[in-house]
């Protein structure tokens, strides 16, 4: 493969992670969405349905960009503790899915949430030390998990029992 192609090979292939996490979290999520997740009560500040994907999508794909922007500056093995964090954060993120919607677990991916903020910001730093921009592709995922954090602490405080 010639060398100018490798990049773009890079990037393909850190959209196919984050999309496939994406992926994998969706079919988490729509096995409990219609049966028990549509039963609960939310508070009225809480998004329809349909945002979700879209910004997920953005979000996965910003993500990747990120990633990948690290990568390019660094390289391995200089990017290893960056792209680590980036990929400790990408399994919390999945972990959410499982836990919430898998588990049926409001209260313990409220928990697991605030590992994925910590972890999100923690990459953000990273990534910010190596690349502004990638730092700054990081922000709204850090905006959007801190407002899902909410959402899921009113979901979880709405129905104890669920």
């Amino acid at each position: 493969m010639p060398e100018r192609l490798r990049p773009w090979l890079v990037l393909a292939l850190f959209v196919a992670l984050c999309l496939a996490v994406g992926g994998v979290g969706s079919i988490i999520t729509a096995a409990s969405r219609e049966s028990w997740y549509a039963t609960l009560r939310r508070p009225d500040w809480a998004p329809p349905g349909r945002v979700f994907g879209p910004v997920w999508t953005t979000l996965y794909i910003a993500m990747a960009v990120a990633a990948w922007l690290v990568w390019r500056r660094l390289r391995f093995p200089g990017a290893a503790v960056p792209l680590a964090l980036f990929g400790a954060q990408l399994a919390l993120n999945l972990a959410w899915s499982a836990i919430f919607f898998g588990l049926r677990s409001p209260g313990g991916a409220f928990l697991e949430i605030i590992a994925l903020w910590a972890a999100i910001l923690a990459t953000l730093v990273a990534f910010w030390r190596v690349s502004r921009p990638a730092g700054w592709l990081f922000v709204p995922y850090l905006l959007w998990v801190t407002y899902a954090a909410a959402l899921n602490f009113a979901i979880w405080r709405l129905n104890p029992t669920a």
